[in-house]
């Protein structure tokens, strides 16, 4: 009898044993994938995971997963503060059919995705599909092949905050994609606080499309070769408003600039709209211009700001 209970008392610690180096598997603050790693591992350096899904899961809040090579580390939803690094070779998700990055985080975690590569291969529905969190910080990171289907689908970015939340893109390639590179538009009781720099939106159906309820920043950025606008403000209630700064506008199919309800704005400091099938367009609200801008060149006509401003 005695020796039993000996023994029931080392299949207990065994087990508990093993439940707490799970616990500490989940709770490393700093984890690893390669493409020839296993999710059964702890995920790290040494014996790491394969795919970002299962490196979350091993990763504290507010921790890093770093890749070891290029990989291709599948799509991942993330739901806490996190940092995922795909490295100097920009590791890959491939996001053929789904969404390859969902964000759906507390209203004050911060999720920074940086050095990666998120392909659709043309039927993916978004790049990254960001709904709760305080803030995303995207940063050299290539988003393409998403597919527009139905609904809204085919953005590089879509960024539909239903808290007060800012997105931070920087240093990015966002292209081929079917509806929109950088699609922001809060819900009717969010906001959306957007900084865009060092950025290309080429080849989508529209490069920027802001709506109600959001301010961006863009500087330093070209919006070129879009089957539609360039740069678009719309809005049918709350203010949306687009501030850019040293960037172009070219060889768009339908707008440079353009903005369509009363409550939007957009202010123009050292642009280029240049070889567009319209330049500047007003549909209803205000495109403020510093007079230090360039228009040229547009199919069917340059256009005008409907107002100018002194520099400060």
């Amino acid at each position: 009898m005695f020796t039993s209970l000996k023994l029931l008392a080392r299949v207990v610690a065994f087990l508990l044993f093993g439940v707490a180096a799970s616990s500490a598997y989940a709770q490393a603050t700093r984890t690893w994938v390669s493409g020839v790693g296993d999710d059964v591992n702890p995920c790290s350096r040494t014996a790491p995971c394969k795919t970002f899904a299962g490196a979350i899961s091993r990763t504290a809040a507010g921790g890093e997963i770093d890749a070891l090579d290029p990989g291709g580390y599948g799509a991942v939803t993330i739901t806490k503060a996190i940092t995922i690094d795909g490295g100097g070779s920009l590791a890959s998700i491939l996001a053929a059919g789904v969404n390859g990055v969902i964000v759906s985080a507390g209203p004050s975690d911060v999720v920074v995705l940086r050095n990666l590569s998120i392909d659709g291969a043309g039927t993916g529905i978004n790049g990254i599909r960001f709904t709760t969190g305080g803030s995303l910080h995207v940063e050299n990171v290539q988003l393409l092949g998403f597919s527009f289907s139905s609904g809204v689908t085919g953005n590089g970015i879509d960024f539909n905050p239903s808290g007060s939340s800012r997105l931070y893109v920087t240093n990015s390639s966002i292209r081929n994609n079917d509806f929109v590179g950088v699609l922001v538009r809060p819900t009717p009781s969010g906001t959306a606080a957007v900084n865009i720099s060092r950025v290309q939106l080429e080849n989508n159906a529209a490069g920027l499309y802001v709506s109600d309820g959001a301010s961006v920043s863009v500087s330093d950025s070209v919006a070129s070769g879009n089957s539609g606008a360039g740069f678009q403000a719309y809005s049918s209630a709350r203010t949306a408003a687009i501030q850019i700064e040293r960037s172009v506008s070219s060889n768009n199919g339908t707008y440079g600039v353009r903005t369509d309800g009363a409550p939007t704005i957009v202010w123009l400091s050292n642009v280029s709209i240049v070889n567009n099938y319209v330049g500047i367009s007003a549909g209803g609200g205000a495109i403020v211009s510093f007079m230090n801008n360039s228009v040229a060149g547009s199919t069917a006509g340059d256009g005008a700001p409907t107002s100018t401003a002194l520099q400060k």
